[in-house]
């Protein structure tokens, strides 16, 4: 995976998710939950449970990490430009279907 418009596709497949903009920045919500969002240019924001969190950033260690604002937060970033492609799309999905459980 590679660039902000693989994860629009990716995202906007999954039902339920709608692209809107906050700020100059893109972000993807399922039924107004927050799945994920642009956190600059070239890193992406997305929803993630603690636990889940922590086994990311354990194995993908050059992949994603957490910001200090989104310590407290279930959120991690992920690198799009150099990260690794497989595990965002994990991610990805496993944000939608956290949000999805949540309904």
């Amino acid at each position: 995976m590679s660039g902000i418009e693989h994860v629009e596709q990716l995202l906007e497949s999954f039902s339920g998710v709608r692209r809107t903009h906050k700020d100059g920045l893109v972000q993807w919500r399922f039924h107004g939950r927050l799945v994920a969002r642009q956190l600059d240019s070239s890193d992406l924001l997305i929803r993630a449970e603690f636990d889940y969190r922590t086994t990311l950033l354990r194995d993908h260690p050059d992949t994603f990490y957490v910001p200090a604002r989104f310590e407290k937060h279930m959120m991690v970033a992920a690198k799009l430009a150099r990260g690794d492609g497989a595990a965002i799309e994990d991610a990805l999905v496993a944000a939608w279907e956290l949000q999805r459980r949540s309904e």
